[in-house]
């Protein structure tokens, strides 16, 4: 693996100097000397210019990453033309059927600056794979497979999201917008069996046992849930594709190009043609044809974990790849990015997932990041509890790897602030907070959790709120807007300030409670200073900020200049972000 870093070191550190190529070293340092000289007369303004180019060139690491998830089908609908594809009806129980949100919706979004004005810069979607045609009724209703986790066939986009080629169009309008883009991706499971929709043959899944998640065993070689269909990902028997899956390519007029794929894929690899490493193909070809930045890991824990560097190194070819006959496109070369669903992990737990009877390390299986499950629960402690013990172990044992912090997600029941009550300080807490972070649509909007007469994870899944921003709604006696107005206040700090996530926190102050954040790696040098509540007197930033600085407060979009190695800050705020501008 090629870390950030690497990009950073000489060429030339290797090198052998014949005596000739002393010399002209010698010649070429006095000419260094001279022109450096030189641009010192000449305008500082100038200097500063290029060095800030320079950071701008290097503005992102997944360390410090925003990244924005939504329900695919929950955000925005960009075409009302593609609602109601294959017989599929608005028959579900409460929120369990599609409701028009579609790829040309967060495109769209995309376009009007949403996510730039909140400082995200990674969208992860749903998978957009085809789904099941029908639906499945276990005592909540009728539900379809509007969240996409239920595959019936990995190589095409469902309809109701919309085509291949809005797909294509939403990755490439995201890195034009400097964002980069999370694909969803399951290899565990096939969707339900429905009266539409046909088991997969009994060599590529099981139906049973169904998991008990007490052991390994029973966390892995099982069905998640009855009539989930479980990959067979540890079979060493070769299989043929499905009967269904050939005569619906046939259908489509693509059977021969698919076949053709499959047997130079597996020419290529040497891989034998077992169910895992057809789902591996089918999912890295959405990279080599997009350029998609990189992996979330559905139910990581449920599958042998070997598998996921397989599918890594993979992907790390389709990426390249792609970089190779699209360098006008690529936004940088910074290594493809997966990040794992190992459910019930949490950061204190640092390499580790407990099984029960066994443990496995899964960064040693290629996941750069493991979605943080504790952050959900700490958000009720003490701010400096959480940021102090994060960047400890950010910064100590997983110095190499990160997390993804989150306040709320579309299949945990047990958020921090459920209700929308303490919406700010979720986002303070969240998007100040060591490591990476996710916002699940709608956070920000402060999007109802606890949708009337729903059953399951469906509660969570309400449509995007778009009306309450557009009316100046009012909720537990705060604007919307207002909301929304901290979010982005927060995410453009972040988004401008890698030492913000990826930095080592130090606490300067309890009361109030002020704290710097710097980073001094892959070649990045950054710093801010947070304060929490009202400093009362001029602010001391003499260690972190020379004289003449100019500083800006993210949070009142001023500036202010260091003098004395003070800053004086107006004292009508609760909430000062503090950096050097861009």
């Amino acid at each position: 693996m090629t870390w950030p870093m690497e990009r950073f070191q000489s060429k030339f550190k290797n090198e052998n100097y014949s005596k000739e190529k002393y010399y002209l070293s010698i010649m070429r340092q006095f000419f260094i000397i001279a022109l450096f000289l030189t641009l010192s007369c000449t305008s500082n303004k100038q200097v500063d210019e290029n060095s800030e180019k320079e950071n701008i060139d290097s503005r992102f690491l997944w360390e410090n990453a925003t990244v924005y998830f939504m329900l695919t089908d929950r955000f925005y609908n960009g075409d009302p033309s593609n609602d109601k594809p294959l017989g599929r009806k608005q028959d579900g129980g409460p929120l369990r059927s599609f409701m028009g949100g579609d790829l040309k919706g967060i495109t769209m979004k995309i376009e009007e600056g949403y996510f730039r004005d909140l400082g995200v810069n990674v969208l992860w979607i749903t998978p957009p794979i085809e789904q099941i045609h029908g639906f499945t009724d276990e005592g909540w209703g009728k539900t379809y497979a509007y969240h996409g986790y239920w595959a019936r066939d990995w190589t095409n986009i469902d309809p109701n999201y919309g085509t291949m080629m809005d797909l294509k169009e939403l990755v490439k309008t995201a890195h034009k917008n400097g964002i980069r883009i999370l694909l969803d991706v399951v290899l565990n499971h096939t969707g339900p069996v429905t009266l539409a929709d046909s088991q997969w043959p009994d060599d590529w899944v099981r139906i049973e046992p169904v998991c008990t998640h007490d052991s390994y065993e029973h966390a892995v070689p099982c069905a998640l849930v009855p009539n989930l269909p479980d990959i067979k990902t540890e079979s060493t028997n070769e299989v043929d594709i499905p009967t269904f899956l050939k005569e619906k390519w046939n259908e489509e007029g693509r059977l021969d190009q698919e076949i053709k794929e499959l047997e130079a894929f597996f020419s290529r690899t040497g891989y034998s043609k077992l169910p895992k490493y057809y789902i591996i193909k089918w999912l890295i070809d959405y990279v080599r044809e997009m350029g998609i930045d990189g992996f979330r890991v559905d139910t990581a824990k449920h599958l042998e974990a070997y598998i996921w560097g397989e599918l890594y190194k993979e992907a790390v070819l389709a990426l390249n790849d792609w970089r190779s006959e699209n360098p006008e496109d690529k936004l940088d070369d910074l290594d493809f990015y997966m990040v794992g669903e190992v459910y019930g992990y949490g950061i204190q737990g640092e390499f580790y997932y407990d099984y029960g009877d066994s443990t496995v390390n899964f960064f040693n299986h290629d996941f750069k990041a493991l979605i943080n499950f504790s952050f959900k629960a700490d958000a009720a402690r003490d701010p400096e509890d959480i940021f102090s013990e994060y960047s400890q172990i950010l910064n100590g044992s997983l110095a190499d790897y990160s997390v993804v912090n989150y306040v709320s997600s579309h299949d945990d029941g047990g958020p921090f602030d459920l209700n929308r009550e303490r919406v700010f300080e979720s986002a303070t807490k969240l998007m100040l907070a060591p490591g990476a972070v996710q916002i699940y649509y709608g956070d920000e909007l402060a999007r109802t959790l606890t949708a009337e007469g729903t059953k399951g994870d469906a509660h969570l899944r309400s449509f995007m709120n778009w009306e309450d921003l557009e009316t100046n709604a009012e909720k537990n006696g705060y604007k919307i807007p207002d909301v929304l107005d901290h979010w982005q206040k927060l995410g453009r700090f972040r988004n401008e300030h890698l030492a913000v996530g990826a930095g080592v926190h130090e606490m300067i102050s309890n009361d109030p409670y002020i704290f710097s954040r710097r980073i001094n790696r892959y070649g990045i040098k950054d710093q801010v200073l947070v304060c929490m509540g009202n400093p009362g007197q001029p602010l001391t930033v003499k260690d972190m900020f020379e004289d003449g600085s100019i500083l800006k407060d993210y949070y009142s979009n001023k500036t202010y200049k260091v003098e004395n190695g003070e800053i004086e800050l107006p004292l009508n705020q609760n909430l000062y972000l503090l950096g050097k501008p861009l």
